[in-house]
């Protein structure tokens, strides 16, 4: 039987309508790709949240002075080309022409240089390079130059850093706002432009296509690389938290992607022609268990250091995933499995027999009073409330007394910046993923900084495992960096700064006849 695409009908019966004289109706209507996200966007600013959701809405409406190819090699990106001068001391990049930020005004270097400021006093790759960054000015309307007190090779890997804390391009008079705070404005150089008037929070986010947005005019769509043409009027974000529902509208054609479809719906899925499952995220999702290091009992290493021989992570991979040994891995280190920097150096602390009563022991013995132990957990997106119900059973068994605080992703992204005790609306431990390129190496490794308050969400501190960090950054070798890598490995199983869960290999879904998906994270160019 002959299948109709319901776009392909509806362009036949505008292209009828035409020659009969009738009004073009379909050429009215806009070109609409429909998402559903794995959750609601909470913040926009993505120097403020390394949340997933901030990233992929960044990626829509802010461009970045390079970015990554498949093999994460940076390329120019807003950057139509650079000099390294005076022994790599100074970078000179010179800005692309025509470029306009969504206001109209035009992207000029002082908007840059102040951009790449704000980000650096974020990001954990950013960190590094402002330890050696000198000055950064722009020297033109087009030229930024970045003076060094040292050479920093990575330079351009670092401003073209994917995922958390991403370095986005925004106006000088935005970018001079606090790092600390979350800028509301949003207005990027990106191919979308956010239509805040559309907002609807915990229904829809709507982005339509930047008309004065002028593409790259060379090399492949790659990841963030490349020309991003946008190929449709509007993209509309569906928010959609029953995974059920989401699955049955892209069966039926009702929204175009669905971000991350229930594992139990994926056999269902998968045998609809009309439907696409795979993965896009080459070094899938690493679940992990992060703990607040200012407060009782999770400022005691030692029972941190405890709860590792209780935590088996197929127990949570299965419970979130599946018994299909194909879409996780568990053995799961301090960095992301299949990477040049994973090795065996301490997983014994991981793999080991698991014996909870000596858990229990071990805990007691490392002093704990029974503490409540206020557990952030996001009920409303159901892979977050899966770890949350699976760590609670553990903390349990093993003695703890467990405050199981049921509240929705909104609270949580908001509530987990609170350094104030959990009895004054703080909190002690919640569990999530992180994308596994952010544990690709030590330089955008946000979770193994230990730089206290200036670390991420749970500020803990350790000054050895920072200096193994700069240590790496001096390597001069691969072989020397795996070295250190081992030695970081070894240092996070004593200080714990979290503990990591097992990765998941993410699978997605889209309309089949959608072409253009690039790997990586979801973007929104190149689409078909």
């Amino acid at each position: 039987m002959l299948k109709l695409n319901r776009r392909t009908v509806l362009a036949g019966a505008a292209t009828s309508a035409a020659a009969l004289g009738f009004p073009n109706i379909a050429r009215a209507q806009s070109r609409v790709l429909k998402f559903v996200p794995s959750a609601d966007v909470v913040v926009y600013d993505p120097v403020a949240s390394p949340s997933w959701q901030t990233r992929d809405h960044a990626y829509l409406v802010y461009d970045t002075l390079f970015g990554l190819d498949d093999s994460f090699q940076p390329h120019p990106q807003m950057v139509e080309g650079y000099t390294v001068e005076n022994d790599g001391l100074l970078w000179k990049l010179t800005l692309r022409e025509g470029l306009k930020f969504h206001d109209g005004e035009p992207v000029l270097a002082k908007d840059a240089a102040a951009s790449v400021k704000r980000w650096m006093a974020r990001d954990a790759f950013g960190q590094a390079l402002a330890a050696v960054a000198d000055e950064i000015t722009a020297s033109s309307d087009r030229v930024i130059e970045i003076r060094l007190k040292e050479p920093f090779p990575l330079l351009p890997d670092a401003l073209a850093k994917p995922m958390a804390y991403m370095c986005p391009i925004m106006p000088e008079r935005l970018a001079t706002t606090d790092p600390a705070t979350a800028i509301k404005e949003v207005v990027g150089s990106g191919p979308f432009r956010y239509v805040e008037s559309e907002r609807v929070p915990g229904a829809r986010v709507v982005y339509e296509k930047f008309a004065d947005y002028v593409p790259r005019s060379e090399g492949t769509p790659q990841y963030t690389s490349g020309p991003k043409v946008a190929n449709f009027d509007r993209v509309e974000w569906q928010i959609i938290q029953d995974t059920a529902t989401a699955a049955a509208a892209l069966e039926r054609g009702e929204v175009d992607w669905v971000q991350t479809p229930n594992v139990d719906l994926l056999p269902l899925l998968r045998k609809n022609e009309d439907v696409t499952v795979r993965s896009i995220t080459p070094n899938g999702l690493v679940a992990y268990m992060r703990f607040n290091h200012l407060h009782p009992p999770f400022d005691n290493p030692a029972i941190r250091r405890a709860l590792i021989g209780a935590v088996n992570q197929s127990d949570y991979m299965i419970a979130v995933n599946g018994a299909d040994e194909s879409l996780w891995n568990d053995g799961v280190g301090y960095f992301v499995p299949g990477s040049p920097l994973a090795s065996d150096a301490g997983m014994d602390r991981i793999n080991g027999t698991r014996d909870l009563e000596q858990v229990r022991k071990d805990i007691e013995a490392a002093g704990y009073k029974g503490e409540p132990v206020v557990m952030l957990v996001a009920v409303n997106v159901p892979y977050l409330k899966i770890m949350g119900d699976v760590t609670a059973d553990l903390f349990k068994k093993v003695g703890l007394n467990v405050d199981y605080q049921s509240i929705d992703w909104t609270t949580l992204a908001q509530r987990r910046t609170s350094m104030g005790p959990p009895s004054e609306g703080g909190w002690n431990v919640y569990s999530i993923y992180d994308n596994g390129t952010n544990q690709v190496n030590p330089a955008g490794h946000l979770l193994l900084r230990t730089n206290g308050e200036n670390a991420a969400f749970g500020w803990p501190s350790d000054p050895e495992l920072e200096a193994l960090r700069d240590k790496w950054f001096r390597a001069g070798s691969l072989e020397e960096q795996k070295e250190i890598a081992s030695q970081m490995q070894l240092r996070a199983f004593e200080v714990v700064p979290y503990i990591p869960l097992g990765q998941a290999i993410e699978q997605t879904a889209y309309r089949s006849n959608l072409s253009g998906i690039l790997t990586g994270s979801p973007v929104f160019w190149n689409i078909s």
